[in-house]
C-alpha cells in the first residue's frame, strides 16, 4: 500500500470508538487538524447504531478493550454491514497474540497505545486504510467504465520505518526529472519503486519503458536500447526503434544496470547527459527527452574499483539514490505481505483465504528471506495451491521453514517405521531437498549453490541433471 497523503476531496471520514472520552477527544482534535471528518462513539454498541443510521465512514479506529463489546467484535459487526470498511484496532496490551487475533477478525491493522512514535505513524496508517477503502471492489464497481486514472500509483505493501523512508524519498523525487538509482537485493521490489516514481511524476501519462540489461546479450542490448537501421547487421532486414525512442517524453527503467558492458556504458552516458544517440549502423543523431531510472542488486562502488563500471556513469545515475531494504531488515512487514499474497492467490483460484497459525506466523517472522518479497510471494502461492484446510500450520510450510534439532542439518532425519524403508530412496530424497534448499537460497545460481554445499560446480550440475531437479527451477516451463 502506498504512502500517499489522505485525499482532501472528499475528506476522509473516520469513526473513533473508545470508552475513554479523553482519548476520543484528543484523537478527534488531531484528525480534524489533518483534514479528516470525525465521528465518535463510546462503545461498540453505539458505533453500530451510528452506522445503522446511514452514517458513512472510510475508516473505523477502535479500542480493543471496551464495555458492551470488544474491538474485535466491533470489527466483525462492521464488516457484516460493509466488508470494505477498514478497521484499525488500538490496544494498550500489544502482543503477537493480539495482533494475530485482530487480523483474523478482519482488522486492517493494529496499533499500540500510547502512540510513542507520534501521530505521524498513525496518520500514515490511516492514509493507507483510506486508500484501501477507496480502492475496494465496491468502489471500483462504482467507477467502472472510467478506467484507471493516469499515473495511478502501484500498490506497495508495508508499514515499516525503512519502507516509509523509501516512500518519503519517492514522493520528494517523483515530480522532478532527476535520475534515480535504486539499489537493493533481488526480489525486494525495485521495479515497483520505479513504477511508483513514474506514476507520481509529471510524465505519468507518457510511456514507461522497462528493460532488463542483464537478461539481453551484449550484442543485442545496444540495438534494444538505441534501435538500428536496415542492414546494420545480419538479419537486420528492417529498421527498428530502440527503447529510448519508445520512451521519448516518458521514463525508461534500466534494470540490472550493473550488468551492462563497459562499451555500452559509454553510449548510455552520452544519452543521459545530452539526450542524443545514434542507432546501430547510423551516422544520424537522434534526440530524445527521457527520464532515466536505474536499478541494480550489485555494489557499483565495488564494480568501479574492479573496473567493471564507469565512475562517471555511476555519478550520472546516482543523482538521487534509493535503497530498498531486504525483507529481513523490515520483519514487521512480513505479516501484512503474507496476508496480502494469501488473499491475492486465494482470490485468483477462487479458494477461501487461509489463516496463519501462531506457530506458522512466528516462523515466517523469524525466517531470513534470502529471496526477499519474491520468496514470500512464491511461498504464499505454493501454500494456496496445495492447501485444502482453513489454517496454515508449521507443518504446511516447506522444509526450509521447519525447526531443526541439529543446526548442521537442514531437517531432522526421518524415523524408521516398523515396516522398514528403502534406505537409498530416503537418502536420495534427502539429498534432493538439500540441493533444492541451496538453489532456492541462491535464486538458482548454481555456482553459489555449489559453494554453499561444498561441492564442485560440475558435480552439482550432474546431480541436478540426474535427479531431474531442473524441472523445479523457477524459470522452467510449466
Amino acid at each position: 500500500m502506498t504512502a500517499a497523503a489522505v485525499p482532501t476531496n472528499p475528506p476522509a471520514k473516520v469513526l473513533i470508538v473508545d470508552d475513554e472520552a479523553l482519548c476520543r477527544r484528543t484523537l478527534a482534535r488531531l484528525l480534524t487538524q489533518h483534514g479528516y471528518v470525525v465521528s465518535q462513539a463510546s462503545d461498540a454498541k453505539r458505533a453500530i447504531e451510528l452506522l445503522h443510521t446511514g452514517e458513512t465512514v472510510d475508516v473505523v479506529l477502535t479500542d480493543l478493550e471496551m464495555p458492551n463489546g470488544s474491538g474485535l467484535e466491533l470489527v466483525r459487526l462492521v464488516h457484516e454491514l460493509d466488508a470494505s470498511i477498514p478497521c484499525i484496532v488500538m490496544t494498550g496490551y500489544g502482543s503477537a497474540e493480539h495482533s494475530v487475533d485482530a487480523l483474523r477478525a478482519g482488522a486492517f491493522w493494529y496499533v499500540e497505545k500510547p502512540f510513542d512514535k507520534g501521530f505521524a505513524s498513525l496518520h500514515h496508517l490511516l492514509a493507507q486504510a483510506v486508500d484501501s477503502r477507496r480502492d475496494s471492489p465496491a468502489t471500483r464497481s462504482a467507477r467502472a467504465g472510467r478506467g484507471p486514472a493516469p499515473g495511478n500509483p502501484p500498490t506497495i505493501i508495508g508499514r515499516s520505518k525503512a519502507l516509509e523512508e523509501v516512500m518519503r524519498t519517492v514522493e520528494k523525487v517523483a515530480t522532478s526529472d532527476a535520475t534515480v538509482l535504486i539499489t537493493g537485493e533481488s526480489g525486494t521490489g525495485k521495479e515497483l519503486v520505479a513504477r511508483a516514481i513514474f506514476a507520481r511524476s509529471n510524465r505519468a501519462s507518457a510511456p514507461f519503458v522497462p528493460i532488463n540489461c542483464g537478461a539481453i546479450p551484449e550484442e543485442l542490448l545496444e540495438s534494444e536500447l538505441f534501435g538500428h537501421v536496415k542492414g546494420a547487421f545480419t538479419n537486420a532486414d528492417r529498421p527498428r526503434l530502440g527503447r529510448f525512442q519508445a520512451a521519448n517524453g516518458g521514463t525508461i527503467f534500466l534494470d540490472e544496470i550493473g550488468d551492462m558492458s563497459p562499451n555500452l556504458q559509454v553510449k548510455l552516458l552520452r544519452v543521459l547527459q545530452d539526450g542524443v544517440f545514434e542507432p546501430v549502423g547510423s551516422s544520424t543523431s537522434v534526440r530524445v527527452n527521457v527520464r532515466a531510472i536505474a536499478a541494480t542488486n550489485q555494489n557499483l562502488e565495488v564494480a568501479i574499483r574492479e573496473h567493471r563500471f564507469r565512475e562517471d556513469l555511476f555519478y550520472r545515475l546516482n543523482v538521487v539514490p534509493i535503497h530498498v531494504p531486504p525483507l529481513r531488515e523490515r520483519r514487521g512487514d512480513v505479516l501484512i505481505l503474507a496476508q496480502h499474497f494469501l488473499e491475492k492467490f486465494a482470490h485468483l483460484r477462487d479458494k477461501p483465504v487461509p489463516a496463519l497459525s501462531p506457530a506458522a506466523l512466528e516462523r515466517l517472522c523469524e525466517h531470513d528471506w534470502p529471496g526477499n518479497v519474491r520468496e514470500l510471494e512464491n511461498l504464499a502461492e505454493r501454500v494456496v495451491v496445495l492447501m485444502d484446510r482453513e489454517t496454515i500450520d508449521l507443518s504446511d510450510l516447506p522444509r526450509p521453514f521447519y525447526p531443526v534439532s541439529n543446526p548442521g542439518l537442514p531437517t531432522a532425519a526421518p524415523r524408521v517405521p516398523e515396516s522398514g524403508l528403502q534406505f537409498q530412496q530416503i537418502v536420495d530424497q534427502f539429498a534432493s531437498e538439500i540441493i533444492l534448499q541451496a538453489l532456492d537460497r541462491t535464486q538458482w545460481n548454481k555456482t553459489q549453490a555449489a559453494k554453499l554445499l561444498g561441492l564442485n560446480r560440475t558435480t552439482l550440475l550432474e546431480m541436478i541433471k540426474k535427479k531431474g531437479l531442473d524441472e523445479r527451477s523457477p524459470t522452467a516451463s510449466s
